[in-house]
């Protein structure tokens, strides 16, 4: 489904991707773990379209998406992949629900179709209580659980998820990795996770350490 070849990537004289391959098949788990500063958000963001490469190739069902610019990319980033990030990026003037739904406004989707998929996600999370809460109003767990609906929003084909867990408490962390699971057992989801969560990184499908701008399998 997603195929890097050859990443490269510079902040002035400091090399931080070496020459990364990467592939991720449908309904798979793959986590990115290596300590703090070894680029793995780096990578995350290029793998997403976030961020672009300085040389490489990025290939999204064989379609090379590297060369994705303006309105092309962005339509292409909203439509294929989900984001989920360490401190939920909800704005707080909006309800749950409105938070979940942007992604479809963005995309101009039928306002009835979006908010009856909006509601289905926040049942199978369980949240669908807290639907007209703001995020203050919310939990932590309960605010990752709207981010996580959020990206799931357009049906994306990967979700990226940059330490997902990581402004978690155990309990919190424990059950969102569950869902993470339950997601790719029962809908086939795909995600790229960059975690420190050993817990994530073990139940995850396949595992890649990142080292002095390198990445290597360590299954």
């Amino acid at each position: 489904m997603l195929r890097a070849k050859n990443i490269q990537k510079h902040y002035g004289d400091l090399k931080v991707l070496d020459g990364i391959d990467f592939q991720l098949d449908a309904a798979k788990i793959s986590a990115i773990v290596g300590p703090s500063g070894a680029g793995k958000s780096t990578l995350l963001h290029i793998l997403g379209t976030l961020d672009q490469a300085d040389s490489g190739e990025l290939f999204f069902n064989d379609k090379d998406i590297s060369q994705l610019k303006g309105g092309r990319l962005s339509n292409f980033r909203n439509s294929a992949i989900g984001f989920i990030f360490q401190f939920h990026n909800l704005l707080p003037e909006f309800t749950a629900e409105e938070n979940i739904l942007i992604p479809a406004y963005i995309s101009k989707k039928d306002e009835k179709a979006s908010l009856e998929r909006a509601k289905e996600l926040m049942k199978i999370l369980g949240i669908e209580q807290r639907s007209h809460h703001k995020p203050g109003q919310l939990s932590g767990g309960e605010q990752q659980r709207v981010a996580v609906a959020r990206a799931l929003m357009n049906k994306p084909s990967i979700v990226f998820a940059d330490e997902p867990s990581g402004n978690l408490d155990s309990k919190n962390a424990e059950e969102l990795h569950s869902l993470f699971l339950k997601l790719r057992d029962e809908f086939g989801q795909a995600f790229v996770i960059v975690t420190h969560n050993k817990e994530l990184a073990t139940i995850s499908d396949e595992r890649h350490e990142m080292k002095d701008g390198k990445l290597s399998r360590l299954d």
